[in-house]
């Protein structure tokens, strides 16, 4: 019968350090391949494989596309690159990110839990907001096992807490039984799963990009009157039991927190560039004051100075709005 071969660990805000102390914990003779997503800036390059690779005895490299999965391993996503695992070998795809993330945990997870079915070990370590879940929930109903770090021992407990809402998790552990209980699963039969829900492939295609014009029947939720964060077209609100989530017809992918989190951003971008063209029409109407005044046409000039007046008024207004919004962020 077939094992739990494949591992996939998702980690953010603190992750470094996790990922350290999990993979120091493995023999070298652990029959499985692990893949990881670390949360990481596009422009950074990543570390994180040699890293792992002093942690412990496993093999740990960045990922390559197209390369043949050994057990041993572990392949770590490069950045501004989706880590995708198919059947025998590792696909990277540059496609629209998912919970604002290039490489996202979500599609690792749903690539991992199609590809092998029955057999994959989801695992959930520390980070903000709640990449993750929804991948750990494909995991589960493609017969997998959902591991995640207690939320009690993680430096960011968000994306466990959301893990442990979201999904029927079969492990809750601190981060020092987590390899032990992911050797001994290692090691144990998996299910037999032939079929993967619908939805979940459906999914993986959109975000892969392998799918456009997405007909009405192929839907994965209903339209909502809400908008991309990312490229502005149109949003639905996907169908799922305890996640709330989003995606558009280009492919970007959202939690409702994470949403709504894209939605905070672009609120202050735009209330920042509407402070910043008042002030500049402020100064302006200020400068175009003088002139008039010089040119002895006072009533005019009256005028500019009165708008110049509001228009700082109303730049103050949006400052203050942006200062309490980033102290109430802070505290």
């Amino acid at each position: 019968m077939s094992q739990h071969s494949i591992v996939v660990v998702g980690a953010s805000a603190g992750g470094v350090s996790a990922l350290q102390k999990l993979f120091s914990q493995f023999s070298p003779d652990v029959q499985a391949a692990f893949f990881v997503v670390l949360h990481i800036p596009a422009e950074s390059p990543s570390v994180l494989p040699s890293l792992l690779n002093s942690a412990g005895p496993l093999c740990a490299k960045p990922a390559e596309d197209n390369e043949k999965i050994q057990l041993g391993h572990v392949y770590v996503a490069p950045p501004d690159f989706h880590l995708l695992v198919k059947s025998g070998y590792i696909h990277l795809h540059k496609g629209p990110k998912e919970n604002r993330h290039r490489p996202a945990i979500d599609p690792l997870f749903r690539s991992a839990a199609i590809a092998y079915p029955g057999q994959t070990i989801g695992v959930v370590l520390t980070g903000y907001l709640d990449d993750g879940t929804a991948g750990l929930e494909a995991v589960k109903r493609c017969g997998g096992i959902a591991i995640v770090q207690d939320p009690d021992d993680a430096d960011c407990p968000d994306m466990p807490m959301n893990a442990i809402a979201g999904v029927e998790v079969d492990y809750q552990l601190p981060l020092r039984r987590i390899g032990k209980t992911i050797t001994a699963l290692v090691k144990q039969p998996a299910a037999d799963v032939t079929n993967v829900p619908k939805d979940i492939v459906m999914e993986a295609k959109i975000a892969e990009q392998t799918v456009s014009n997405i007909r009405r029947e192929e839907m994965l939720g209903e339209p909502v009157p809400i908008s991309c964060p990312e490229c502005n077209g149109p949003l639905w609100q996907m169908e799922s039991k305890g996640i709330e989530r989003y995606r558009c017809h280009v492919g970007h992918g959202y939690t409702a927190k994470t949403l709504m989190a894209s939605q905070d951003t672009v609120v202050e971008q735009a209330l920042w560039a509407a402070m910043r063209t008042m002030e500049e029409r402020a100064n302006l109407s200020r400068m175009t004051y003088k002139n008039e005044v010089e040119r002895g046409r006072t009533r005019s000039a009256q005028s500019y100075e009165e708008q110049s007046v509001t228009l700082r008024a109303h730049a103050q207004v949006i400052r203050k709005l942006l200062v309490e919004g980033a102290q109430q962020a802070y505290y």
